[in-house]
């Protein structure tokens, strides 16, 4: 089948976007490898696939498949905002903001005079059995009012752990251009305190308002930017003292804005949105 799609970014973490609004698409995960694929499709780091929702009150549904192994994932922060601007510019809202549901998450989505997009990300979840996290035999670290966990068989990963909708192991380091991001982030990655694996971040704090970011994503090694693994970041550093409420965070791909008032307040990330290309391709 010859299918159409969009190519789109968010501060570098790279999608390929697909409208399932006017009939079903089902693909399998071989055909989402292959549209994956860098060599031989069209090369991103998730495939997002665009539906109506069924749900009253809600103007979306979409889903989020890893480009490199075709499983679906839980959440994509940047991918909301790709999926934001998509909705806009194929006509196929001109509602704003928007309501999307995802595997489990409704999220609001705004679109700013700016161009940015606004995406309300919800509640950070720290209770170890929701992200999932076994912590049993572990004694934390107490720093300001959250834990650092030091973890098995990792030497020097002390993370802090948390979810935005999909898993976060956060670990400051003092540069993020010298972490040992490559061979740390997969041993943290696949460490079996994480039942379903975990995403993981390192970060640099510049100042109370200002960090740098790099982020390993399970499945896709490290990406340009991570939407959610920026909030939880922030997160994180909010609730171990180092940082205050609102947060510019530098990844390699792009500059994002996290804001979070503490508590049971959602937290919200700003950044951009871009569409790459359109085309078509042969599956």
């Amino acid at each position: 089948m010859r299918l159409p799609f969009s190519k789109m970014h968010g501060a570098g973490n790279d999608f390929v976007v697909l409208d399932a609004t006017r009939a079903p698409l089902q693909l399998t995960p071989a055909q989402l490898r292959r549209l994956g694929d860098r060599r031989l499709g069209v090369g991103a780091d998730q495939i997002l696939l665009v539906e109506r929702s069924a749900t009253p009150g809600v103007d979306f549904r979409y889903r989020i498949f890893n480009g490199a192994s075709g499983e679906e994932v839980e959440h994509c922060g940047n991918g909301a905002r790709c999926f934001m601007r998509y909705v806009h510019e194929q006509g196929l809202s001109a509602r704003n903001p928007v309501t999307v549901e995802t595997v489990n998450n409704v999220l609001t989505l705004q679109l700013r005079d700016d161009g940015r997009v606004t995406v309300d990300m919800n509640r950070p979840v720290f209770e170890h059995a929701r992200i999932p996290f076994d912590a049993s035999g572990l004694t934390p670290r107490r720093e300001g009012d959250f834990e650092l966990w030091s973890l098995d068989d990792v030497a020097g990963a002390e993370v802090a752990v948390l979810s935005m909708g999909n898993p976060h192991a956060v670990q400051r380091v003092p540069d993020v251009d010298s972490a040992p991001v490559a061979f740390r982030g997969p041993a943290i990655e696949t460490n079996r305190r994480f039942p379903r694996r975990v995403n993981v971040g390192f970060l640099q704090v510049v100042g109370r308002n200002e960090v740098r970011l790099r982020v390993h994503e399970r499945d896709a090694g490290e990406t340009l930017a991570c939407g959610t693994g920026a909030c939880a970041a922030v997160v994180a550093g909010i609730r171990l003292g180092w940082l205050d409420h609102e947060v510019e965070v530098e990844t390699r791909g792009g500059r994002l804005l996290i804001e979070w008032a503490g508590g049971d307040s959602p937290v919200y990330m700003t950044g951009p949105a871009q569409t790459v290309f359109q085309g078509e391709i042969e599956l």
